[in-house]
């Protein structure tokens, strides 16, 4: 049977971006080794808590710039869908990490509550104050890139999550000065990481559909195939398959049942379904197998095996 394949491009600069992932790395770990220090210091677990995340930052920022550089490789003999998704499993390490810390953040704070300890307030606000600069920083070196990648996108919410940690921190500082409320270390890390879970776990459910080959948010399967089948010439769809291929490359894959007989005939209908199906649904990588009436599939199913 006769196959057809209909291509998108992107053309993207292949040093995109890569300097400002890079410094974004290197402000993190100055930051994470400043928090530290600050952290023990103080005697406070909320600040230990923010240097334990910023040091996830530094290395989501890092896997994501490795990630950038991998998905640019062209397709070869072994990947011959190319490494695009690189960036995405290198997401769903960074989402994973987040969770996990989250959740460590939210231990830390049960035995806080249980184990009070004496915290140096002026010395946490000094540090956040420091901190939420640092995330400041960082956010602006990868604002513009997470609205182009999932993978950077994550790193970036790593960041946001980080500068509202330091600002949780510094109003903790100031009840800890102001009132001696050494209840609110604690309290200010259980925000914190609720935040930072509720966050990753909403997006890391996008990131495991796409890796799943799940259909692409926005695209119901039902009307593709009702839309298909009033392009001239189709006379029934089925085996329709729809899926990600990397953040922004859709694949098609599907039997088209035609009453066309000859190859230019068959080749005019599979160019008006491309055409379709890139104009109204931008599916850029479409695949058709074609089938006269007579010698179509029996019984078949209309979405999927």
């Amino acid at each position: 049977m006769p196959h057809d394949h209909a291509h998108g491009h992107h053309h993207v600069d292949p040093d995109a971006g890569d300097r400002a992932v890079a410094a974004a790395v290197g402000v993190n770990v100055a930051l994470t080794v400043a928090e530290i220090v600050g952290g023990l210091l103080s005697g406070s677990v909320a600040l230990i808590a923010d240097a334990v995340h910023n040091l996830s930052d530094a290395a989501s920022l890092g896997i994501a710039w490795f990630a950038r550089r991998i998905g640019r490789r062209p397709t070869d003999a072994t990947m011959t869908f190319g490494y695009k998704r690189a960036e995405l499993v290198a997401a769903l390490i960074n989402l994973t990490t987040l969770i996990v810390i989250g959740l460590y953040l939210i231990y830390e704070a049960v035995q806080r509550f249980f184990a009070p300890v004496e915290v140096i307030g002026w010395l946490m606000i000094w540090v956040s104050v420091f901190a939420l600069i640092v995330d400041a920083v960082t956010a602006w070196l990868t604002y513009r890139l997470s609205k182009e990648s999932v993978n950077i996108r994550a790193a970036f919410m790593h960041n946001v999550a980080d500068a509202l940690g330091s600002v949780g921190v510094i109003v903790t500082g100031l009840l800890i000065v102001s009132f001696g409320w050494s209840w609110a270390d604690p309290l200010a890390t259980l925000l914190i990481a609720g935040y930072i879970l509720w966050m990753a776990v909403g997006e890391i459910r996008g990131v495991i559909r796409t890796l799943m080959l799940g259909t692409p948010p926005g695209i119901e399967p039902d009307e593709v195939l009702a839309a298909m089948e009033t392009v001239e010439g189709v006379a029934s769809v089925h085996h329709l398959h729809i899926w990600q291929i990397s953040e922004r490359v859709v694949s098609l894959e599907a039997h088209l049942v035609t009453d066309a007989e000859t190859l230019p005939q068959i080749a005019r209908v599979k160019g008006r379904l491309r055409d379709m199906l890139h104009t109204r649904f931008e599916i850029t990588h479409v695949t058709l197998d074609a089938e006269t009436p007579e010698l179509a599939c029996a019984h078949p199913a209309r979405i999927g095996s």
